[in-house]
């Protein structure tokens, strides 16, 4: 599954993510007592192991008029010891006439229910004994949800404005439960034959295909699919819709469809034709052929997360999905690439060998987030993927700097923390971690590593330590027999090399030993380095965002370091397992950088001169370091002065450098650490050191802003921080900017929205737009009737960004009315409105006024409901606001939320803000009075 990509327009963001864990809820403490009154025969929340499912026969007949469903459910069994209980998983389903199809006969077995652990038990009056195996055949039925998960009822609104229904499924983590009785954990893997009835207007898709259509009284019909692979009930799939579609078959012979609304089909080109090159490149690199006849991808109008990775029908939010070349954005097209590149991933990793449990969630999702730029930096290397990587690492050290922070690798136990895994450590730190372990083993042992798990593990369950195992001693001779040509030539290879080239012994490397450092313990170490002549003094320690240093304490990790100096452009390695160490340089240099292209993910903080030799190298000649390592230094100057290690005013002498910059990284870091400066001032009674502030970001880049033209000419990193920066001064006000946004946004008014603006600058000129009541409500039309989803975006980040307080207010509950503005928009809308200085108030006032309706329809834990919880609280630096967080969250009970751990994380960032501002606002005005004085006199 993908986090939606939220629009997180830098100007207005100040990033910060999810997550939560309650307490320990895997058992009941006393009898658990079914709904009528009985003893309930199981009392945990995690199924029993004493029979599995093999197989499910699936009949599913929902009514899109009346908004329900009907269905049956016949499921074989293997019994693994004797019992008389069966006990699975159903969630607000009506179950009746429970039968037991055994070898003597159909007998009818007793129901009993236990809602709090969504768990049905069947009770048999006689044994079911080991090593047979039984069907149980249940009926069922249920509404359809309103939510975004489960079987869900969703809409849209054709042109000429009638409002037609379908019905999808969502059912990662556990909500295949509320369509289908079943054994809802991902280690119960079975085979599913599935039968869709429907009216003949709509037509049904699934992960298989459709095998024959059999007509059924009353005008019905009903489709029967072949029978899946032997998969996890989370990856179960089934749309009824009026969708159309379109189709091509790959270089492997695999049929690709992506289905969408009929008005919109017309957006689906682009997507088809990267799914096609994609599953292609997936299917070499891995090595294993794509193991279905087919693979549909669906756009779907109401979708919570960004996509979803259902064997052979992968599920998208519409803007995940559809491209218009002529309205759609270098970022829309670098987007929607990157999302198909994940779903597509996944099809490998994460369906066909798949976590034992939720704890290794991120065996799944880490992997998946990591091959999307491996896989883009070779089908698509115009998009430039590995432009935006590091930029994923920086937002997991935002939340694995708090103690609220969690392993990758966590226990958990109950939905609302399993939903809770879905969150930045598990997606981006595992990308990270995986980044780094490549690097340090090299992308060629890695990649036959990886072909090794998959291969080893299909169709089957894994826990962390049989990844590192098949990364470890690649090259023993059982496995060479089973590899392929890459296999086998690399190791070929290594032999003749006898390991002369690489700075380890690959044989003698414990994988497990450093990766469980990374994976089993919370946060990221900071490395402090102290050059004294050709003596480099390393440490390590953990890089916590605390005042209170015992937390700090009893960490270790297993440190790849690389390093590079003023000496040499080689990349030196080293790793650091003890908390502190010392390295030889073979002479005196002028600087050190470690950290080489920040492909580790852990900070550098460089003691004594250091940081001002660095200071120096980006003053006289930033291109001796790459763009990634001059974005890695930015960002972590700024973090090292939230944990008092770099006074600020250094960390803004470096920042000075920035007016000569002009790549993509290093310019959007030295955003995102200067402009959540100005963003706590916004929320305080402090304008003129906030304007000061404002000023000297507009004057840092004012160079660069320039030199960018109004058009979409260039590569998409040029293109995509062009739209950046005219953005960013026309919210700022910088005159030039303000002017041609104006005029633009004029003429598009004048025209009635037809004349074709340049897509990478619509954004700004919406903004100036959205300011006037005339403007806004011209722009809320053309958002009302345009059938373009990225068109729809734009003018929705602009309208929620206006200064018009009656109209963000209006605009929040509209959203969450979901008619004309759809409800799987209200987060972005919600913490654009709180990000925007005009609306903070509104966005937290909502907020509270509205969590019981929004916990509902997003889901507990869910990563859609810490994005607005820290999207709306984040910005905050008072004690009296603190006082009121912790007073609207302390009151809710663990059933609406008191646990979460977001709401942890939201008090710790609020705290850290709060002594951030203690401590740096006086360096802050003394450093630009003291700037702007300088100025003064040079003016003079």
């Amino acid at each position: 599954m993908l986090v939606a990509p939220l629009v997180l327009l830098l100007f207005v963001s100040f990033s910060s993510s999810s997550g939560a864990q309650l307490p320990n809820q895997g058992k009941v403490k006393d009898v658990p007592i079914a709904t009528n009154g009985q003893p309930f025969p199981w009392d945990r929340m995690r199924l029993p192991k004493t029979v599995s499912p093999l197989h499910y026969d699936l009949t599913i007949h929902p009514n899109l008029t009346t908004l329900d469903f009907t269905g049956v459910a016949r499921i074989q069994l293997d019994v693994h010891q004797d019992t008389s209980t069966i006990v699975l998983h159903a969630k607000h389903l009506q179950v009746s006439n429970v039968l037991l199809l055994a070898p003597e006969g159909v007998r009818p077995l007793r129901v009993l229910e236990y809602p709090p652990f969504h768990q049905l038990a069947l009770l048999s009056d006689s044994v079911l004994t080991k090593g047979r195996k039984y069907e149980v055949q249940l009926e069922f039925a249920a509404n359809l949800s309103d939510s975004f998960h489960g079987f869900y009822k969703s809409s849209y609104r054709t042109r000429s404005g009638e409002v037609r229904v379908l019905a999808s499924t969502q059912f990662e983590a556990t909500f295949a439960r509320g369509a289908f009785p079943c054994f809802d954990e991902p280690a119960f893997k079975a085979n599913f034959t599935i039968r869709m009835i429907r009216e003949p207007r709509h037509i049904a898709i699934s992960n298989m295909p459709k095998v024959k259509t059999v007509d059924l009284p009353g005008g019905l019909l009903e489709d029967h699919f072949d029978t899946t692979v032997k998969m996890s009930t989370y990856l179960v799939a089934y749309i009824v819709s009026d969708f159309l579609s379109v189709s091509k078959t790959t270089q492997h012979g695999v049929k690709i469809s992506v289905y969408a609304v009929p008005e919109k089909i017309d957006q689906t080109a682009f997507a088809l034709d990267a799914a096609v090159k994609l599953l292609d490149f997936y299917d070499d690199y891995f090595d294993i052929p794509y193991p279905l006849p087919k693979q549909d991808l669906a756009a779907i109008p109401d979708f919570q997360s960004g996509a979803m990775e259902n064997w052979g029908l992968t599920t998208y939010r519409e803007t995940a999905l559809l491209f218009d070349p002529e309205k759609s954005s270098a970022s829309d097209k670098l987007g929607l690439t990157k999302v198909i590149a994940h779903e597509l991933a996944h099809q490998w990793f994460g369906n066909l060998v798949t976590m034992e449990w939720w704890n290794d969630l991120w065996l799944n999702e880490g992997f998946a987030k990591f091959m999307e730029y491996i896989s883009l930096d070779i089908t698509y290397p115009e998009l430039q993927v590995d432009d935006f990587f590091l930029g994923k690492c920086f937002e997991a050290m935002e939340v694995d700097s708090l103690s609220s922070s969690h392993p990758v690798s966590t226990d958990v136990e109950n939905p609302t923390q399993i939903q809770e895994m879905f969150d930045d450590v598990s997606y981006d730190k595992g990308a990270c971690i995986l980044n780094m372990l490549r690097d340090f083993l090299t992308p060629e042992a890695f990649e036959i590593g990886i072909i090794r798990y998959l291969k080893r593990y299909s169709y089957q369950n894994t826990v962390n330590s049989h990844l590192w195992e098949s990364l470890t001693d690649i090259c023993n001779s059982d496995d060479l027999i089973e590899g392929g040509m890459k296999h086998k030539e690399f190791c070929s290879k290594r032999k003749r090399q006898s390991g002369s080239s690489k700075w380890y012994s690959g044989d003698e490397l414990d994988v497990r030993a450093i990766m469980d450092t990374w994976t089993l313990q919370e946060g990221f170490p900071l490395v402090t380095v102290e050059v004294r002549g050709r003596e480099v003094r390393l440490s390590q320690e953990r890089f916590l965002k605390t005042d209170d240093p015992s937390l700090t304490e009893g960490f270790l990790w297993q440190i790849p370091l690389t390093y590079m100096t003023s000496a040499s452009n080689t990349i030196h390695r080293f790793l650091l397992k003890s908390k502190t160490d010392v390295l030889y340089l073979p002479e005196p240099v002028d600087w050190v950088k470690f950290n080489v292209d920040m492909s580790g993910y852990y900070m550098v903080h460089y003691a004594g001169e250091g940081w001002n030799s660095i200071i120096k190298v980006l003053q006289y000649n930033h291109t001796a370091l790459t763009s990634n390592d001059r974005a890695s230094l930015i960002h972590n100057i700024f973090q090292l002065v939230s944990i008092g290690k770099v006074r600020l005013d250094t960390a803004l002498e470096l920042s000075l450098y920035l007016s000569r910059e002009t790549e993509i990284m290093p310019v959007t870091q030295g955003f995102g650490e200067l402009v959540p400066l100005y963003k706590l001032m916004e929320k305080r009674d402090m304008a003129a050191l906030e304007n000061q502030m404002k000023d000297y970001i507009v004057d840092l880049f004012r160079g660069l802003i320039d030199r960018q033209e109004w058009t979409d000419s260039g590569s998409v990193s040029e293109r995509v921080l062009r739209s950046y920066l005219l953005l960013f001064g026309t919210v700022r006000n910088y005159a030039p900017c303000v002017t041609k946004a104006t005029q633009l946004f004029n003429k598009w008014k004048d025209s009635d929205g037809n004349m074709s603006l340049p897509v990478d600058v619509t954004t700004a000129a919406f903004m100036i737009g959205a300011r006037t009541p005339e403007g806004w409500d011209f722009l809320f039309e053309k958002y009302r009737t345009s059938l373009q989803m990225s068109v729809k975006s734009r003018i929705k980040s602009a309208m929620a960004f206006s200064p018009l307080q009656d109209k963000l207010k209006w605009m929040m509950e509209q959203s969450l009315h979901g008619e004309i503005m759809k409800t799987q928009d209200l987060p972005d809308v919600v913490v654009t409105v709180s990000r925007n200085p005009r609306g903070y108030k509104l966005g937290w006032d909502f907020l509270r006024a509205n969590w019981h309706t929004m916990i509902k329809k997003f889901d507990l834990g869910s990563s859609t409901i810490s994005y607005m919880v820290n999207g709306v609280t984040n910005q905050y630096s008072t004690r009296e606001m603190l006082d009121e967080v912790k007073s609207f969250f302390g009151s809710l009970t663990e059933e609406t939320g008191s646990e979460m751990r977001c709401i942890r994380q939201t008090y710790e960032t609020i705290e850290d803000n709060i002594r951030w501002m203690d401590t740096n606002l006086p360096l802050l005005q003394a450093w630009l009075d003291k700037r702007s004085h300088k100025a003064l006199h040079e003016d003079l």
